[in-house]
């Protein structure tokens, strides 16, 4: 079953009763909560296999199922502007990835702020890749994705892995990435019917700290992108981040990155969220699956992979 909401009616769902919750006068564990509660019951394709792992010493939950190639992985990074989220609210996500990428999908349950603030992340996300590598896993055999602020998480790995001469992976995904915590180019726009500019702000105080928002770690837009492995963007037309994620694809472009941008029309940031119930949020999940597969199927290297 790949849709049965139309997307308009999950679209106004998302505006009247997330939207209001995503704001900067809701404390942190209310929103955790709420959205721990809508996560409940994700549609995942026949036969999925979610099983709670560590990766070093942080939980994980492997999602796999019959399709799946033990000797691959894609490590998600998921979203929630570093305050809220968890392996439960990106399980539909991750189960129709899984299927579409043939690869069990790791979701790092990293540390959150305000209890957590940076670096603790961007530390938890590259204890989990050496996990894998360690593990047995060949890096042209791992793949690297997340959303919103777990892809600009993804971008901030990649750049602490490089400076630590650590191989990148063979592919990496994005889906409506945060890449600029000063948002600087950012702005409140009633057509994004998830976020508010406010909200993200106060994200941003409680994971950077003291910490210079435009560090390359925080802000992964300002960083050297020289070097990342091909990478697959998706965003929404009518997204606040759209700008900023323009932005980052021309520097991409511009550093040698092979990169593509898919431009969502007529979706939401992070619609990708409800595969499973919504059609278009299901071919969305497909289309990036299909692109780590791809990356992963022109690699030869072997071995199996056991994480615990």
């Amino acid at each position: 079953m790949s849709g049965v909401l139309p997307r308009p009616v999950m679209r106004a769902a998302v505006r009247l009763a997330v939207r209001p919750v995503l704001g900067p006068r809701v404390p942190v564990r209310p929103q955790r909560r709420m959205l721990h509660m809508l996560s409940r019951y994700p549609l995942l394709p026949r036969d999925t296999r979610p099983a709670a792992v560590h990766l070093s010493d942080r939980p994980a939950e492997r999602v796999s199922g019959p399709g799946t190639d033990d000797s691959r992985a894609v490590l998600y990074l998921h979203g929630g502007g570093y305050t809220i989220g968890s392996p439960a609210s990106h399980r539909a996500l991750a189960g129709h990835l899984a299927a579409a990428a043939g690869a069990p999908v790791y979701v790092l349950d990293y540390r959150l702020a305000p209890e957590h603030p940076y670096p603790a992340a961007v530390d938890d996300a590259a204890a989990a890749y050496r996990a894998l590598l360690d593990s047995g896993l060949d890096p042209q055999r791992l793949t690297v994705a997340g959303d919103s602020a777990g892809g600009g998480l993804a971008l901030a790995l990649m750049v602490r892995l490089r400076a630590s001469g650590i191989p990148l992976p063979a592919a990496l995904a994005l889906v409506s990435p945060w890449v600029d915590l000063t948002l600087g180019n950012v702005r409140d726009d009633r057509r994004d019917p998830l976020l508010r500019a406010s909200w993200l702000r106060a994200c941003a105080e409680r994971y950077a700290g003291p910490a210079d928002p435009r560090a390359p770690e925080l802000s992964p837009l300002y960083a050297d992108l020289t070097g990342l492995p091909p990478t697959l963007v998706h965003s929404a037309d009518g997204e606040i981040l759209l700008a900023d994620i323009e932005r980052l694809v021309e520097r991409a472009e511009a550093a040698g990155v092979p990169v593509v941008h898919r431009r969502l029309e007529r979706m939401w940031h992070v619609a990708h969220l409800h595969a499973g119930l919504v059609k278009a949020s299901t071919t969305a999940v497909h289309e990036i699956g299909a692109f780590l597969r791809n990356a992963l199927d022109h690699d030869s290297g072997m071995g199996n992979l056991h994480v615990n």
